[in-house]
Order: structure tokens, then sequence, then C-alpha cells
């Protein structure tokens, strides 16, 4: 790819077979890069993301549009504009702090064992190869999560159906079509997720009471916003998990070795999600909006500009992660900027890990991964997300 900041290919990287040498000059480069056919500001190396990402005026969203324009007024606008990770200030605070303790004693032992268990029933007889597959790596991640919070598992395809529906409203190329249908599946799944709550409080013990127990202890007493958040943990599970699982699949289709050594070594599966998660990440970028003028790696930002946050880039970082281009399973320190840092570190990177790390095994066990090295695959068109999509 051709090394300029200034071509179309910032928006289309995350889509091409090998974007990597692509981002290595653009972290090589001056800290920030000013892009102005896009009129945002570009940051690739690693120490330039983490002050981004720490540096409280740049925002989750624009101080102007907390909600995009195009779903304000609907089911999923409601969902949105309570989210914890879309949203900043002293009243998510609270949230926040209840989201990070449920997620911090989810018993992930158990979540791999079902989610293993639904990857197998899911994948059905058949073999499971291109579309198939790709449709796979997307409802599995959806159906662990409803799993946990207490979906019965009759209802997990639907959940899997209503998930797809609304995360078309993230799009900015969204028809409106599909955003209807996105708020649609949003009242659907908010009114499901309130009987879930009221059965809860029946069932001591249960994913939804804990949850709920977390948010009375942080002092957070909106039942609404908790139910948008549960719909939020479901919604964040979708692209990311589906990515991350077909990005481990493409790794033990191409990295020298790497099947043999999982096949041998089934324990070190979970050090594999990992390190694919810094190597090939799901996520290749993020923006923040500058609410109030600052300075970032000693360039002065205004209120109102646009910081692109290329992850994938300052994973492979050197000053990050040493031999970064390398694939490691036994890699020190492992640093991963695609789950976020500092205030925004991503509290469901366990779970991610250890659902996208099931569903693979569950492909292994079942032999459907032996001929992986024969599998074909391009890339779903996409802004920011590296989603396979598997055609053979």
């Amino acid at each position: 790819m051709n090394p300029d900041p200034n071509s179309e290919n910032i928006l289309a990287a995350s889509a091409h077979r090998n974007p990597y040498p692509y981002y290595a000059a653009l972290a090589a480069g001056p800290a920030l890069v000013f892009d102005a056919p896009r009129k945002l500001w570009i940051a690739s190396s690693a120490a330039s993301v983490k002050e981004v990402l720490g540096n409280p005026a740049c925002r989750v969203r624009p101080v102007t549009e907390p909600v995009p324009a195009a779903i304000v007024g609907s089911a999923a606008g409601e969902v949105f504009g309570h989210l914890v990770r879309m949203n900043e200030g002293l009243r998510h605070d609270a949230p926040k702090v209840a989201l990070q303790r449920f997620l911090a004693v989810v018993d992930l032992d158990r979540v791999q064992d079902r989610t293993e268990a639904l990857a197998l029933q899911t994948a059905g007889e058949g073999v499971l190869r291109g579309e198939a597959l790709s449709r796979w790596a997307f409802e599995v991640p959806v159906m662990a999560v409803a799993d946990l919070l207490g979906f019965d598992e009759a209802e997990l395809p639907q959940v899997a159906r209503w998930m797809g529906d609304f995360v078309a409203c993230l799009s900015p190329l969204s028809t409106p079509d599909q955003l209807a249908a996105a708020s649609d599946a949003a009242s659907a799944l908010l009114e499901r997720f309130s009987d879930l709550v009221q059965r809860s409080a029946a069932q001591p013990g249960s994913a939804l009471e804990r949850l709920q127990h977390e948010a009375a202890q942080s002092g957070w007493h909106d039942a609404q916003a908790l139910l948008c958040n549960a719909v939020g943990l479901l919604s964040q599970t979708y692209e990311a998990t589906a990515g991350l699982i077909g990005n481990s699949i493409t790794a033990l289709a191409t990295q020298p070795g790497l099947l043999d050594t999982i096949a041998r070594e089934p324990g070190k599966l979970l050090q594999m999600v990992h390190e694919v998660s810094r190597h090939d990440p799901s996520i290749h970028n993020t923006r923040r909006f500058v609410a109030e003028p600052t300075q970032v790696a000693g360039v002065a930002l205004q209120a109102g500009d646009v910081v692109l946050l290329v992850l994938a880039a300052a994973g492979r970082d050197p000053l990050c992660n040493t031999r970064p281009d390398e694939f490691l399973l036994e890699r020190p320190d492992r640093e991963v900027p695609g789950f976020g840092h500092g205030a925004h570190q991503c509290p469901g990177q366990a779970l991610a890990c250890a659902i996208a790390a099931s569903a693979v095994r569950a492909l292994l066990v079942s032999g459907r991964l032996k001929d992986a090295a024969s599998f074909s695959w391009g890339y779903r068109p996409s802004m920011n997300a590296r989603i396979p999509v598997f055609t053979a």
C-alpha cells in the first residue's frame, strides 16, 4: 500500500490483505499528521495513541452530537445515548464502575464451557466453510453473552438476529430500512431485558442480579440505562469478537507451524487469541473528538478537531511491542492498544478473548480446521473493523 497518509488508504486499510507495512510507515513518521481531505488528524504511534486516549479533552463523541443524528428519537438512539462506552462525564462514572465490577467477576470457565458447547451445536454436522463460517463467527459470541445474561437457549438465535439488525445503525452508511430494523431490534431487546431483569430478582446469583447489585453498590439507580447497557454488552461482542474469531482462524491458516502447535498444545489457544488481538486485531482504528483546545505530542488541537487513532499501527510499534511483526505465543509484556488504554481500557477484554478462544477450540476439536490452509477469504468493507469474509 502507498504509505501516503493523505491517500484514501487510511479509511480502507482495515480491509486490505496486508495493511501493516503502510501502518508501520505511519507510525514511524510524525506523531500527528493532518489528513486534509478527511479533515482529521492521524495518530498511529503507540505514544501518540496513548496520549490521545489519556487526554480528557479528547472525547468519544462530538460535544454537539452525543447520539448520531440518524438515530435520534428512535429506540436505537435511546440505547446509544445511555451506553457507558459512548459517553463521558460524572454521570457515567457510577455506571462505568458497576460494569467494570460486574465483568471482573464473570465466571470465565463457565463462559468458555458454554461457548464451546454453543459453538459445536451451531456448527452442526456439515462442513463449516465460506459464508457459513463467517455467519457462525458473528452468531456464536452474541449467543454466548446472551446465554451469560440469562436468555433461554431457544431464544439465542433470535437474539443474534436482533443484534445483527441493531449494529447496522452504528454505521454512517446505514440505509433507511436498516435504521428502521435497528430501532425495531433495540425495542425488542429492551423489552426482553426488562423481562429478564424482573425475573432475575428471584434468581440470586444470576448475571443480571449481580449487575443490578453492582449498580446499586455504585450508586447507579437508572433502571432504563442499565437495560440499555445490557444491550450494549451484546453489541460490543458482535463485530469485535467476530473479527477476533475470524482473524484467529486466518492466523492458524497462515502462520507457519501454528496450527500444529495449537493442536499439540491446546492450552496455548488463549495465548494465541491474545497475540491475534495485537498482531491482527479486529478493530483497526477509532476516533476522538476534541472538546476544547489542547495539545497532543506538542501539536495544538482546537475544539471540533477529530483525531483518528490507528490502534492496529500502535500494536505493531516496536516501542510498544518488541519484534512487532512476528507472531509470538510467548510474548512478554504484550500490549494491545486495540482494547484501549487508561480510562478507556475495555473491561470486556478477558471475556472477549475467552469467547473467541472457546469458539476456535470448538472448530479444532471437531476437525473443521484441519484444512485451514486451503481456506479463502477477503475482508468486509469497513472504515475501522477487520473482519474476514470466508469464501471457501
